[in-house]
Order: structure tokens, then C-alpha cells, then sequence
């Protein structure tokens, strides 16, 4: 892959940076929408494929782009597909400054150096060339204007925008409402994009991880042979004490937060 072109983390990150505080809008949930943006680049390089709710990689030749890279090789040593929700529920410990930083060595953005209240330390990041960001907000306008189809990479940034929250951002108060609903309805022009963005949503809102069918299955299930189904939180306990529904991996981590 080539680095003439901007990946789609670097487009969702400068369209979060706020030209007037330095800071990035939805700074939780852009984590998140970062690291589903790194899923979306990688399918579109051809490394990995969406198998239905699921990653796989198809193939494991590096990018050329070390942030890509380590998360296709994490991808490859798991050996099997992988949830997209646990995948980006997952920790992404630093993920968000190393493409500021890296944003930075490219000239796009300049960090200015300040303090909290006097005391504490305090970064902002300025975009050096405002042109690209009004490029990359130009797309989207597009997109929501025209009705047009947009390609897959705009697609995919509009669908992880409004999966992270930055619709409000980009397209504030009751004047931008019909743009912020056009900017979710976006999320159906590509298939990869789409998924990614509501592991995202479903990663925010604790949607339990196993699939929709199990879950299904699990409620259906809960009722005693020969008499009346018992009520799902009379079936949650056990003695008269509630019993809490057990996490593990992935989501234990993100309900931890």
C-alpha cells in the first residue's frame, strides 16, 4: 500500500480534531471508530474479508503501513475469524495518539504545547493544512447532498463518523439534523463499513457478544417442561439471590471501563 493516500483512521481522526480547541470530539467512542476504521483499510487493501459477523484474514502480506500491519498481524496470530465486536472491544491502549503523532510526522497536524489550570500539562493539535480537512468533509457533504452512491472508502468513513458520535460535531443543532440522518442512512453503501460501525455502536451500547440467533435461543429457553415459562429475571436467579450474567475476554474488558 502506498502512503500517497490517506488511510481511513487519518480521515476519521482529522474530521474529529476541533479546528478551535485542538481537541478530537467523542474522544471514547473515536477510539473505538479508530479501530474499526483499521478493519475497513485493511479489507479494502484486500488482507482481511468480512465473514459474517466475523474478520478473516484472506491475506497476510504486509501493507506497508506499521500501525495497519501490527493490527493484520494480530488478526493472523488469532487463527481462526474473529468477532468484529470482540476485535474492537478489545484494549487499544494509545491508539488515538499514535496517529496524532504520526499525523504530526506527515506535517498535518502541529501539536502546540499547554496547561490545565496552570498546572498540568496539556496537548492541542492543530491542522497545518485545513484544505485536506474541508477535502475530506467535502465527501461527505457530497454524499449527503447528492443521494448519490458514494465509493467504498467515503461510504465506510461516513458510516464509522456516525457510528462514533461525530454527526453532532460535523452537523450541529436542529439545522443539521437532516444531515446527521443522512450521514447514518450512508452506512448501507458498503458492507465491511457497515459491519464495523455497528460493532462499534454495539461495543458503546454493552450489547452482549454472542450472536443475535444464540441470543434468540437463550431467552427462548428459559421455561420449565410442563408448566408456564418462568420470567427471565425470576430464571437470573438462584435462591432469591440475583445472578449476574458472566463476561469474559473482550467484553469483560469494555464493560470494565
Amino acid at each position: 500500500m502506498g502512503r500517497s493516500r490517506r488511510t481511513i483512521p487519518e480521515e476519521l481522526l482529522l474530521l474529529a480534531l476541533d479546528p478551535t480547541t485542538g481537541t478530537t470530539a467523542q474522544p471514547q467512542s473515536l477510539d473505538l471508530g479508530l479501530a474499526g476504521a483499521q478493519l475497513v483499510e485493511l479489507a479494502l487493501a484486500g488482507r482481511i474479508a468480512p465473514d459474517g459477523d466475523r474478520i478473516a484474514v484472506v491475506m497476510p502480506r504486509p501493507t506497508g503501513d506499521p500501525t495497519l500491519d501490527s493490527a493484520l498481524e494480530l488478526l493472523r496470530r488469532r487463527g481462526s475469524p474473529v468477532r468484529a465486536v470482540h476485535w474492537i472491544g478489545g484494549p487499544r491502549l494509545g491508539l488515538r495518539q499514535t496517529y496524532l503523532s504520526h499525523l504530526e510526522r506527515c506535517g498535518m497536524v502541529h501539536a502546540v504545547a499547554g496547561q490545565m489550570c496552570g498546572v498540568l500539562p496539556t496537548t492541542r493539535y492543530q491542522a497545518t493544512d485545513t484544505a485536506i480537512s474541508r477535502e475530506i468533509r467535502a465527501r461527505l457533504d457530497s454524499a449527503i447532498r447528492t443521494g448519490v452512491p458514494p465509493d467504498p472508502r467515503t461510504a465506510a468513513l461516513a458510516a464509522l463518523a456516525h457510528a462514533v458520535g461525530l454527526g453532532k460535531h460535523l452537523y450541529p443543532g436542529n439545522e443539521g439534523r437532516s444531515s446527521r440522518s443522512r450521514l447514518r442512512d450512508l452506512i448501507r453503501h458498503d458492507p465491511m463499513g457497515g459491519l464495523v460501525a455497528h460493532a462499534v455502536m454495539d461495543v458503546q451500547n454493552g450489547v452482549a457478544a454472542q450472536p443475535r440467533r444464540e441470543r434468540a435461543t437463550a431467552s427462548a429457553s428459559v421455561s420449565v417442561s410442563g408448566a408456564a415459562s418462568v420470567p427471565a429475571h425470576a430464571a437470573a436467579t438462584a435462591g432469591g439471590v440475583p445472578m449476574q450474567p458472566r463476561r469474559t475476554g473482550a467484553m469483560a474488558r469494555v464493560a470494565a471501563r
